[in-house]
């Protein structure tokens, strides 16, 4: 059996006061007796929100441009890896690279000067991480073989590019 008056009294000397007084609790007393004031003042939370706001200030910055680093490296690893590879493949099956014309799409379906197309050579048409499609131009302009580029965050050619050959 269960003894009630051992169970609060045991539980009082935790706690230090008893179940009944919960909704009744005066405010604390410091040592000797006297009330003391808990809490913060104005000049402390003032202080807090400041402290707050220059570490945002600080932070805010640095997030807002890993983003637009994050598109930049995204681009640079489709260009330099997943299409370079896909136009190797198609260039290793016929003999050479899509014309300008026939362009990537090329490496999507079977085009009339594929002699032995064994494509899809991507799953589905390469577009950048600013929703536009990449350049392609072959023979190229500045590397022999083609020429493939991203006009870049401007959408402009010749100004933010991210090109196969630099």
């Amino acid at each position: 059996m269960i003894n009630f008056r051992r169970s609060v009294k045991k539980i009082t000397r935790i706690i230090g006061f008893t179940p009944l007084e919960i909704g009744r609790r005066r405010r604390p007393t410091d040592t000797f007796g006297t009330l003391s004031l808990t809490g913060f003042t104005l000049i402390e939370l003032m202080l807090v929100v400041v402290i707050i706001g220059a570490l945002a200030a600080m932070v805010l910055p640095r997030l807002t441009g890993r983003s637009e680093q994050a598109r930049i490296a995204a681009v640079k690893t489709d260009i330099q890896a997943n299409i370079a590879t896909a136009l190797k493949l198609y260039e290793l099956d016929n003999g050479n690279f899509p014309s300008t014309s026939e362009g990537l799409a090329a490496l999507l379906s079977k085009s009339s000067s594929a002699i032995n197309w064994n494509g899809p050579y991507l799953e589905k048409r390469p577009i950048d991480a600013w929703g536009r499609e990449y350049k392609y131009k072959s023979p190229g302009e500045h590397r022999t073989d083609y020429d493939l580029y991203s006009l870049g965050k401007d959408g402009a050619e010749g100004t933010d590019d991210i090109t196969n050959w630099e």
